[in-house]
């Protein structure tokens, strides 16, 4: 390649590769595969080794996983969170071991699956879990320790510990309970994720831990960072020490030869569908540690330790059918049939075709032999269509709703929905996401049971549900007295919820957990949003055309209307979200609050700033009014001096109150 095409080559690889960064370690939301992403990298590292005239030193290739955000207190970490240089092939692991040898002809390996999740650093002081942080950019992370008091696994205390030690470890997020989560945001229809290690990564990273809790994570711990007070000799002894403390641990084999090494990977491999968690390779390090010494690092990578990355799995399979599901929302979702299939460990038979848009775009017929993959090893997806059946016809989508039979129409969004609002699949799944936990929260009604009283024709709306008597419980197959009254109980106890759960669960198109509560912040009572137009919603605070548009839409159809009239009259309370004070000293004033404060906690000083008409950010930017600053406040706090924003301290900011 010439010098000018290389430079202009590696130009845009860095752009691209700092693109998909972004989006994979800082937003968990991923737009291609990380065998995708490894083959760019991979690329760009080979053409700075041709032209190193041309690597900066902030090259992706320098660098290792995201950065810090300021959702979170910085962690500076006392022993750097290095990342692995990846292997593709056995020849570069025979590379590897070479220049191993070259150094210690006598090495020998351990070998371990290499998880696929969210890397974190755990401190425990005499044997108490202190403090817990992501590996952000390797040098400093977040502050995530209260999700990880979340996680049942990792041990709070430890018995016979030393006087300080740091682990570091892999969170991850089991196939049950990623299934869990998909199901219930697919039910919402909202965005699913795209596989467990984004999820377990947006969920370690939420700022409410109740709702990490909600995720049941899972962790790995694999390596010993620091430890007082002992000598450790070898990387297994390390692993047994850990096993024996009570630490959660995954099997690992002790290698003599580079050959053993290999069938050690081609056995994990092999066995990787048997796992409930996701593997995307294995790793190979150097057990003795005074070898490491001696192997040293480069300044992204140690030399004494390599990853196997295992290419995506792609196959071939027959499209037998296209069956229409009608969601929560009316929207038509086609699902493709296949011929069973084994992938990535699992038998595969089915995959969603998203919409017709992406049915024309990849000229999908029934018939068709489609080249079929597991999207970061869990959600199969159609990659293209290898072999069109002989006369083979386009699918054509239905004109009618297949579960009730009216008709459809497309919106601005390109999804085609059924009209009528009273369909009977639309029921089912809207009243699912009426009793979620984050809607009206009854406890009892899962999807069987909502079923079961659809069937029977107890329920045909929400209001429904409020009718329900013990006597309509019971009568359903195997439910005995004792859980038909739990279930009246809860039902009841439902109509005391705030104002801000109904109009979640009401399923309002565009209007998500957040922006329900927000309504609510800033309109009193149901009959105040229900009276409200367009202009008004737009007023709110982060509130777009669309979402306003949506409200006004909803709350102006005569069946809403009808609906609320008898959810009041049944004696739901619809009791309004506590409201920000007005006319307080902090009326139309922006804080962020960053660092450890001195007594109190940051949602209490949140709930004071509240309480005196202001309101909280999690960011600082020039419309942020004051920045409540306490110890290790890190990057807000200095954002916040260069932009010239005043920084209270506690002191400071309790006796703006008490003047």
């Amino acid at each position: 390649m010439q010098k000018q095409a290389a430079r202009s080559r590696i130009d845009e690889l860095v752009k691209t590769l700092e693109y998909h960064n972004n989006l994979y370690y800082n937003q968990d939301s991923p737009e291609i595969s990380d065998y995708e992403y490894d083959m760019l990298l991979r690329e760009l590292e080979n053409l700075e080794a041709e032209f190193p005239e041309f690597r900066s030193p902030d090259s992706p290739t320098n660098r290792v996983g995201g950065s810090a955000g300021e959702k979170f207190s910085p962690v500076v970490h006392a022993v750097p969170m290095e990342s692995l240089h990846d292997s593709f092939s056995e020849e570069e692991l025979r590379d590897f071991d070479r220049k191993v040898r070259e150094v210690a002809p006598a090495a020998r390996y351990v070998v371990e699956p290499k998880f696929d999740g969210l890397s974190v650093s755990c401190e425990y002081r005499n044997g108490v879990f202190t403090r817990g942080s992501t590996r952000g950019d390797g040098t400093t992370g977040e502050d995530v320790t209260d999700n990880l008091m979340t996680i049942k696994s990792l041990p709070k205390r430890i018995a016979n510990a030393p006087a300080f030690l740091e682990v570091r470890g892999e969170v991850y997020m089991s196939f049950k309970s990623f299934d869990e989560l998909v199901r219930r945001q697919e039910e919402n229809e909202e965005k699913p994720a795209k596989n467990p290690r984004n999820a377990a990564a947006g969920s370690l990273r939420q700022k409410n831990a109740k709702i990490t809790a909600e995720r049941a994570l899972d962790i790995f711990v694999f390596n010993i960072q620091q430890v007082d007070g002992m000598t450790l000799t070898s990387h297994r002894q390390s692993l047994d020490y850990l096993s024996e403390l009570g630490f959660p641990t995954s099997f690992y084999t002790v290698c003599d030869t580079i050959d053993e090494v290999i069938e050690e990977i081609r056995k994990i491999g092999d066995n990787r569908g048997e796992y409930d968690y996701a593997i995307d390779g294995a790793v190979v390090k150097v057990d003795d540690f005074s070898v490491r010494e001696q192997l040293g690092s480069t300044a992204k990578y140690p030399k004494w330790a390599e990853a196997y990355k295992y290419p995506p799995e792609e196959k071939p399979t027959k499209l037998l059918d296209i069956e229409i599901n009608v969601g929560r929302t009316g929207v038509l979702t086609p699902v493709g049939i296949f011929e069973p299939v084994l992938l990535a460990g699992t038998t595969v038979s089915r995959a969603t075709l998203h919409n017709r848009d992406f049915i024309e775009e990849k000229g999908i017929c029934v018939g068709d032999t489609v080249i079929i993959r597991k999207a970061g090893e869990i959600i199969p997806e159609v990659l293209s269509v290898s072999e069109h059946a002989e006369n083979a016809v386009p699918f054509e989508f239905p004109k009618v709703c297949p579960s009730c039979g009216s008709p459809v129409s497309q919106d601005d969004e390109a999804a085609i929905r059924c009209t009528n609002t009273d369909c009977p699949a639309q029921l089912t799944r809207h009243l699912i996401h009426f009793v979620s936990r984050d809607a009206m929260d009854i406890d009892g009604l899962g999807p069987a049971v909502l079923e079961q009283l659809i069937a029977e024709n107890l329920i045909k709306s929400p209001a429904d549900l409020y009718r329900l008597t013990a006597d309509d419980i019971i009568a359903l197959d195997r439910k005995a007295e004792k859980s038909a009254n739990n279930l009246i109980a809860a039902i009841e106890k439902s109509k005391d919820n705030e104002l801000y759960r109904l109009v979640f669960a009401l399923g309002i198109r565009n209007i998500g957990l957040k922006a329900a509560k927000i309504v609510c912040e800033n309109f009193l009572t149901i009959d105040d949003i229900m009276n409200a137009k367009a202009e008004d919603f737009e007023k709110i605070d982060g509130f777009g055309s669309i979402m306003a548009q949506s409200l006004e839409n909803y709350f102006g159809l005569e069946s809403t209307k009808e609906l609320v009239s008898q959810l009041k009259e049944l004696g739901l309370k619809m009791k309004p979200s506590e409201q920000r004070a007005s006319g307080g000293i902090f009326e139309g004033k922006t804080f962020v609050l960053t660092g450890t404060l001195p007594t109190m906690k940051r949602s209490e000083a949140s709930k004071l700033i509240e309480q005196h008409g202001g309101k909280t950010s999690s960011s600082v930017s020039k419309k942020t009014s004051y920045v409540l600053a306490g110890e290790e406040a890190g990057s807000k706090l200095t954002k916040a001096q260069t932009l010239g924003i005043p920084v209270l301290s506690e002191d400071e900011f309790l006796k703006m109150i008490n003047d």
